[in-house]
């Protein structure tokens, strides 16, 4: 198997993904600033034009990262990230989904639109008057999980997942384009601490 990475969030989910997993494969780094992810040969690859994605051992391509981390999970020795049996998958991907579409979505449109928008702006559909609202939204349902995270170790209480990871990653990426984490937010805040101390978190 053979993963293309680059710089930015969605690889990082999958680089710390697999260190926690003790996956190691070939890289191959995508220049995502300079458009090589939108001309060929990558786009033959990966027609979204987006990073990362991973190369199977027959050629073909799985993208978009919850799947390529599913697809690691399954097919490595180890515990799993996901879930051990079918309630815990099925509360993994439940969190997931929440935190990427509640949290993940409006805070990466929010700096496409903005901050981000000099590059993607020939890239993507952008709407400018849109940011600062998409960051709003960003704000308020972080707010909203930590007050359903207060008191647990893990998103899914007392075990790691690939939902923890995801919120760190982005977390770490909106600190560093003016969407900083609200220290008001004891629950995330000290999530944060916690897997800032990992050393998957140096992936």
């Amino acid at each position: 198997m053979k993963f293309y990475d680059s710089v930015g969030p969605n690889p990082r989910v999958v680089r710390i993904f697999m260190a926690e997993r003790g996956i190691e494969l070939p890289k191959v780094t995508i220049d995502l600033r300079g458009g090589e992810n939108r001309q060929p040969p990558y786009v033959a690859k990966n027609p979204a034009g987006q990073t990362p994605c991973l190369e199977l051992d027959d050629g073909r391509v799985i993208a978009e990262i919850t799947a390529i981390c599913e697809y690691l999970d399954e097919v490595s020795p180890g515990p799993s990230l996901i879930g051990a049996n079918p309630r815990e998958r099925a509360e993994t991907r439940m969190w997931t989904r929440r935190i990427d579409l509640n949290i993940i979505e409006p805070m990466a449109n929010g700096f496409r639109f903005a901050e981000g928008l000099k590059l993607f702006q020939s890239r993507i559909h952008c709407i400018p008057q849109a940011s600062d609202d998409l960051k709003a939204t960003a704000q308020e349902r972080l707010a909203w999980l930590d007050g359903l995270i207060a008191g647990r170790t893990f998103i899914c209480g007392d075990r790691l997942s690939l939902a923890d990871i995801m919120l760190f990653a982005f977390l770490d990426f909106g600190a560093g384009v003016g969407q900083p984490l609200n220290p008001a937010l004891k629950a995330v805040t000290a999530h944060h601490a916690m897997m800032a101390a990992r050393p998957s978190a140096k992936a």
